[in-house]
């Protein structure tokens, strides 16, 4: 019981919530304030586009076949249903890690491509 409620908050966490720290380190030597914080918006809204909540389900369940073929090869069917479960859980983190990537990776490209000098 436990380790669907888990899973469930996983994906809510790393689904529902949008990256405090998607600012790159732009250098802002001649640049308009309002004009970047206009073109950083606007690159959030593309980074938006990331498909978070499939990229953390597909990686939990990925997650829970592996942990659960581990768990069926090492002992019983209790023992397989909680490896299944706890990865299914670090599937999840791996997947909204993998988000997070993107997201910044998103935000990077756009901003360059609008002439901007990232600087990480």
């Amino acid at each position: 019981m436990r380790t669907p409620v888990l899973l469930s908050l996983s994906i809510m966490l790393f689904a529902g919530c949008r990256a405090t720290d998607d600012r790159p380190i732009v250098d802002m030597r001649g640049v308009s304030q309002a004009q970047y914080s206009a073109d950083l918006a606007d690159c959030q809204s593309y980074a938006d586009e990331v498909e978070a909540g499939r990229q953390v389900a597909r990686g939990a369940v990925g997650g829970a076949v592996v942990g659960g073929a581990v768990g069926a090869v090492v002992g019983d069917s209790t023992t397989a249903k909680r490896t299944a479960g706890a990865g299914a859980v670090l599937g999840a983190a791996r997947g909204g890690r993998n988000v997070m990537t993107e997201r910044e990776r998103v935000i990077r490209n756009c901003l360059i491509g609008r002439g901007y000098r990232v600087l990480n």
